[in-house]
């Protein structure tokens, strides 16, 4: 496993161990933080699991379908580092990387 580092809602920050071969989503969900809501499922059909990106590593994840980009832009908390999590599945090179949940909307 490898470890993945997310700041939650209230500013918290936790490093956690990952598994590779899920989402960004499962990966948080799975590792109990309640603030992500995640009511699609991960479909790309809301934006309940919105996290902002690092800036050290926007560019190194694989670049974006147009539906994903279409539902963040709608969305009020869009920034250039957003990213619907549902959409980014983990692997071995992004050990370390690092998220914050997007406010909900």
């Amino acid at each position: 496993m490898t470890k993945l580092i997310v700041t939650n809602t209230q500013g918290e920050e936790r490093e956690v161990e990952a598994e590779v071969g899920l989402t960004l989503m499962e990966n948080i969900r799975d590792n109990d933080f309640d603030d992500m809501a995640a009511i699609c499922g991960g479909c790309c059909s809301c934006c309940t699991c919105h996290v902002f990106v690092d800036e050290d590593w926007i560019e190194k994840l694989p670049p974006m379908e147009e539906d994903e980009q279409d539902l963040l832009e709608d969305s009020p908390a869009y920034h250039p580092s957003s990213r619907l999590s549902c959409q980014v599945e983990y692997t071995d090179e992004m050990n370390g990387l690092k998220v914050t949940i997007a406010p909900e909307e």
